[in-house]
């Protein structure tokens, strides 16, 4: 490819300062780059390549320079570890974009600079839009971040679709001198993608839950693509810590790369169509997603139909309607600890409840059940007919809906606890009978899930509640192995139905433990501990932990009945959106009284932990009930399960409908967004 030093973008026409002329800058690449050999290869390559088109170019720099923008990056930037719903990354807090350092700080980088102005030069830009066929790029606005992935670093699933952005790329500035290793992970996974057709009769694009293409870094590698709306949809896999006991010379497995992105032109470029960044935002793929809410999304909710609704008496009434009748109480004995049983217990939960709109119950499971489901668990045959979940951009784990459709095993089996829990106990009348007791709450229909989140795998990304009435969401926890920052269990006595007054009475983690014998109450749960560890603690954080936040009280949906799919009614600052190529996931929304939060700076943010917005955190343990009552617009999410887990979270979800009007006296009082979570 001849250059053309005519068409080299003057330094006054974008106000940047020039480290190069145009007569040097084929100068700065790797050999032959330009050659039109080179050039055709990789454009064939690239319209052949999949799940969508994408190019993997080796040797793409002049190996001198970018060792030198290397050396630079780790002898004058700052890295601050951030973690949100969907990445956790170090991240320097003042190179969110180049074009905005002051010229102090560039005066450090002459190197990194150069290399700026190379990438964005008239010669690669249009060497970059004849391999994508991409059309015109702008050499005005340009668009870079240094990230650093350590061990534990992870950026999930999403499409890059954000404003005027045309292509994506990604540049290693993994150590030269020790070539990284595909186990070490880091590696760039692409998804393909489904088209579904829509309630309208139109096609959307839907990635499918499992990515189908793994490019791992290496040293002067670049990866771009084009940003295609409901098809470009891709993360960095997590950056593996070694196995315990295992010595090995890998400098730390420090991934550091630079990404960036390539834009439409603007206004005054050669190319620049007035509206077009307009219509690019309306083609988003989460534009047609959140259009079309979540008709696309597994698993979708299963109702059960109570035999009759569990509705507490009104003043005057008979109260033993509501009361858990002796065969309901038999039943219940099967898998509850008694004393959860017990009316005292019942009456201090419901205070309890009532006042915090959540609850915490440690040990729910009796002793005869518990050993054995932990043993059922632990056990490398188990296996369950498990699902999962998609759309990718808003979750993943494995599932089991409960269903009236599926012969349960026998109440109290010894072979299968597993299914006896998640069939017949907690779809029973007699546990939303206890729900209600317990709450305060009118309930009717149930939906309940058995979930797996896999280590190194699932997830689920922060997503908002919108239905009119509050839900009642409950979480038995059930996950076996240790190490996700929640204080340990006691260990369980033996078998033992009455079990002894020390036994019954012991508390985890801030939840409440059984009504102490002889005291004649429960112990009141003290509030949840919010995951955010130390700096020291930061990289042993193995994540597994469900989180809700305040978010805006949805009211503004779009007229047309769309509503908010996975944009939950908050926005990330744009100092955060060029950063990462999650990006705004989340609209701006007309913001509520409740205080206003997002999942997406949770982490950064905690300087500033008066007001963070976190209203219940439930690290994994073992044999530990929450309840919480949510409200229109809370989000709640998942964190990713890091590799290093000691294993999978296990966990049954389930959901009860509130009878409509619950507590129009109470929020008539008190505003319901400062009770409920």
């Amino acid at each position: 490819m001849k250059r053309k030093a005519e068409t080299q973008t003057a330094p006054a026409a974008n106000g940047k300062k020039q480290a190069t002329d145009s007569n040097a800058v084929e100068a700065q690449f790797g050999e032959n780059l330009f050659a039109e050999k080179t050039l055709k290869g990789y454009t064939d390559e690239y319209a052949a390549s999949a799940p969508y088109k994408h190019a993997v170019v080796h040797g793409l720099m002049n190996d001198n320079l970018l060792r030198s923008v290397r050396k630079e990056i780790i002898d004058n930037i700052h890295f601050t570890p951030k973690e949100t719903d969907i990445y956790k990354i170090h991240q320097s807090g003042d190179l969110a974009n180049l074009s905005g350092l002051p010229e102090s700080a560039l005066e450090k980088l002459p190197s990194l600079l150069k290399l700026r102005d190379a990438l964005y030069g008239q010669e690669f830009r249009q060497w970059i839009s004849t391999v994508a066929g991409s059309g015109p790029l702008s050499g005005k606005k340009t668009d870079m971040a240094v990230n650093v992935y350590v061990p534990g670093c992870h950026l999930l699933c999403h499409d890059d679709v954000i404003g005027s952005r045309r292509v994506s790329y990604i540049l290693y500035l993994t150590d030269p001198d020790k070539p990284w290793k595909a186990e070490w992970g880091g590696a760039l996974r692409l998804y393909p993608t489904d088209d579904e057709k829509a309630d309208d009769g139109k096609l959307y694009k839907v990635p499918r839950a499992e990515f189908s293409k793994v490019i791992p870094p290496a040293w002067n590698q670049l990866s771009f693509f084009a940003v295609q709306p409901g098809e470009s949809f891709h993360d960095v896999e997590e950056v593996y810590h070694r196995a315990e006991g295992v010595e090995e010379d890998d400098g730390g497995r420090v991934r550091m790369a630079i990404s960036g992105w390539f834009h439409i032109p603007q206004e005054g470029e050669d190319g620049f169509e007035p509206g077009l960044e307009e219509k690019l935002a309306e083609k988003s793929s989460l534009q047609q997603l959140q259009g079309k809410g979540d008709q696309f999304d597994d698993p979708k909710p299963q109702w059960i139909d109570p035999e009759a609704n569990t509705k507490q008496p009104a003043a005057g009434e008979d109260e033993e309607e509501a009361e858990l009748s002796e065969e309901d109480l038999q039943f219940l004995l099967n898998y509850m600890t008694p004393n959860y049983l017990t009316p005292d217990t019942v009456e201090e939960l419901n205070e309890m409840f009532t006042e915090e709109s959540t609850a915490q119950m440690a040990n729910f499971l009796n002793k005869k059940l518990a050993p054995r489901l932990q043993k059922q668990l632990e056990n490398t045959s188990f296996k369950r007919e498990f699902e999962t979940s998609r759309p990718p951009h808003k979750h993943r784990y494995q599932y089991l809906a409960a269903s009236t459709l599926v012969r349960p095993p026998p109440v109290g089996s010894e072979d299968d606890p597993h299914g006896d829990i998640m069939y017949n106990f907690l779809p029973s009348l007699a546990f939303r009978k206890w729900l209600a007791l317990t709450t305060g709450l009118s309930l009717k229909r149930c939906a309940v899930l058995a979930r797996k989140f896999r280590r190194g795998l699932d997830y689920q990304l922060a997503q908002g509640y919108r239905g009119e009435q509050p839900q009642l969401e409950y979480c038995l926890n059930i996950t076996p192995t240790p190490g996700w920052g929640a204080d340990e269990p006691e260990a369980e006595a033996e078998d033992d139905e009455e079990g002894d007054e020390d036994e019954e009475s012991g508390e985890a983690n801030g939840t409440a433990a059984p009504k102490d014998k002889g005291k004649g109450k429960a112990k009141a749960p003290e509030p949840a501990p919010e995951p955010q560890p130390t700096s020291e603690e930061e990289e042993d954080n193995v994540g597994g932990y469900e989180l809700y936040m305040a978010g805006d009280d949805d009211e503004s949906d779009d007229e047309d009945g769309s509503d908010a799919g996975s944009d939950h009614g908050v926005s990330i600052p744009a100092k955060l959106q060029s950063a990462t190529g999650a990006g705004d996931r989340r609209s701006a929304k007309k913001a509520s009284s409740r205080p206003k939060a997002d999942p997406a700076i949770y982490k950064a943010a905690q300087e500033d932990e008066e007001d963070d917005g976190i209203l219940f955190s439930n690290p994994a343990s073992w044999n530990t009930l929450s309840l919480v009552l949510r409200d229109r617009g809370v989000l709640k999410f998942v964190k990713y399960v890091s590799g290093k887990a000691k294993g999978d979270r296990f966990d049954f979800a389930g959901a009860v409908e509130v009878e409509e009007g619950e507590d129009e006296d109470e929020d008539e009082e008190e505003d319901a967004g400062e009770g409920a979570a």
